[in-house]
């Protein structure tokens, strides 16, 4: 026999993560203001980009963008939208995302070995 539990609500998932962006801010190769209307525009809830509402909310720090959704949210599909726009701004062949901890991400620049110039 399985016991029901009566009167108690499910809990409700809650999720906040973090894209530190401060190595390229520093460097003036991003504009924090314009990445974070790009995540307010292409995130998707429920199937509809642009229907953030109160489930999902995006926001600033001094050098990062925080991300909290009271949805069901995934870490991947935040790591997906900050690549395409990276893309877009010509900046992926210089930047990669990196997951620094379970719900924080970091925007690092390449690290190029010329060990052909070594060489010479």
């Amino acid at each position: 026999m399985t016991k029901i539990v009566k009167n108690q609500k499910a809990k409700k998932p809650s999720h906040r993560y973090v894209i530190n962006c401060a190595q390229p801010i520093e460097d003036n190769v991003l504009v924090l203001k314009d990445f974070e209307s790009y995540l307010t525009q292409k995130i998707k809830v429920d199937g509809k980009v642009g229907n953030l509402g109160a489930a999902v909310k995006v926001s600033k720090d001094k050098d990062s963008l925080v991300v909290e959704a009271k949805i069901a949210f995934s870490k991947r599909y935040l790591k997906y939208l900050s690549k395409k726009y990276l893309k877009k701004q010509d900046l992926r062949e210089y930047l990669r995302v990196i997951a620094t901890s379970k719900n924080n991400y970091e925007l690092r620049f390449f690290t190029v070995n010329n060990d052909e110039e070594d060489k010479e």
